[in-house]
């Protein structure tokens, strides 16, 4: 069997695109997906423009501002006093694009996944569970569940894009080491028109109670909320206490809400001890989870995709030694551990955990202060620029 070949395991978008990634460079791929298609739950969606070039590179970025938006203002809201302090991503953004890109996580799947099955030596196979994995000098063989059965499937390389519960990283007896958070987020996708309460396209609104991540997902009114509740209520419980929470959240006499989708899920600061083992590379949530305040999540992911997608296509075609794997995981797994998982933990205690009136007025001031200073805000939101890392090509 030729060992010139990759599977990717896991369809979200960062198994899309690693696939897509080393499709173009002429790498034989398979893509495996537990699910029967594409999973539309409420998930990420603000793309920050430091990953859009990424986007580009792959030849997908115009297909998904197509059907996207742009998200071109920042506010901070006080939802006590009702306070706003207003950004603009031309002043923040370092990339000359000046806006994010705001698109449902399923939606850019599937822009992904159209350009994938363009390529020739490229297959999708849904509804395939990852459960065994055995490797040896000469590739990886997986073992996973179809609606056939079982099935065997060989490859050369294997990247783990599986998500938070990965199969992959389960069979290599890897665990996500770190610490859970006492609250529960609830992601819903709902019709309101914020914009005329005041939302800007993205708002961190800071409360104990109320606090929220309200962000426009589209131009036809459709917008993301995610709050916070106590993880020990009963998940059932989900529906009836959204009602109040709204209730409470909402101004009198505010437009009518209508809901779309939700999604309760708990929150985590994890990350594996390794990226690689042997022939088996873990990328996303399959190797690092954060707490999604800040979008820096799937930012990581993507980040982990650049590198790694052209950095194994070398390797397959002879083109580079396997160490540049060594140092892509090293350099990646650093980037989660000292950068995103930090800031997305103050984000979030801001947001949502801002008990303490003298460290919140603190906060504040310096929000204040960073509105009127336009140079610095770049360096100050810079956190998703600074999550990137550069090809390892050459370098190990």
């Amino acid at each position: 069997m030729s060992q010139d070949n990759a599977i990717v395991v896991g369809g979200g978008p960062t198994g899309l695109l690693t696939a897509l990634g080393l499709a173009r460079a002429g790498v034989d791929v398979t893509l495996l997906e537990a699910e029967a298609g594409i999973v539309a739950s409420p998930r990420a969606m603000v793309y920050h423009a430091a990953v859009l070039p990424g986007m580009q590179a792959l030849g997908m970025l115009a297909d998904a501002e197509a059907i996207g938006c742009r998200g071109v203002a920042l506010q901070m809201r006080v939802h006590a006093t009702g306070e706003r302090i207003e950004f603009d991503m031309r002043n923040i953004d370092g990339t000359g694009r000046g806006y994010n890109l705001h698109l449902g996580q399923d939606k850019l799947a599937e822009v992904a996944l159209a350009h994938l099955l363009r390529h020739p030596n490229a297959r999708v196979l849904n509804s395939t569970r990852v459960v065994g994995l055995a490797q040896d000098a000469d590739g990886v063989t997986l073992t996973a569940e179809t609606r056939a059965g079982p099935s065997t499937l060989r490859a050369g390389w294997v990247v783990g894009a599986d998500g938070a519960r990965s199969g992959v990283r389960e069979a290599l007896g890897l665990t996500l080491e770190g610490t859970t958070w006492p609250e529960r987020f609830v992601a819903t996708n709902v019709r309101c028109r914020f914009d005329d309460l005041g939302y800007a396209d993205a708002t961190m609104q800071i409360d104990p109670r109320y606090g929220a991540i309200v962000a426009r997902i589209d131009d036809t009114g459709l917008w993301r909320c995610t709050y916070s509740e106590d993880a020990a209520l009963p998940e059932e419980g989900v529906l009836d206490r959204m009602k109040a929470w709204y209730a409470g959240m909402l101004p009198a006499g505010a437009p009518t809400w209508e809901l779309v989708q939700h999604s309760p899920y708990r929150m985590h600061q994890r990350a594996v001890e390794h990226m690689r083992v042997g022939r088996v590379l873990l990328a996303g949530d399959a190797a690092h989870v954060t707490n999604p305040t800040g979008g820096l999540g799937l930012t990581s992911g993507l980040f982990d995709l650049y590198v790694l997608a052209p950095a194994l296509a070398a390797v397959i075609r002879r083109d580079a030694d396997d160490s540049v794997l060594d140092v892509w995981a090293a350099e990646r797994l650093a980037a989660f551990k000292e950068r995103a998982s930090p800031a997305a933990s103050e984000f979030k205690r801001l947001v949502y955990s801002s008990t303490e009136p003298e460290r919140l007025e603190g906060a504040l001031q310096g929000l204040r202060h960073l509105a009127k200073d336009v140079p610095a805000q770049r360096q100050a939101f810079g956190v998703a620029s600074s999550l990137e890392t550069p090809s390892v090509l050459g370098r190990a």
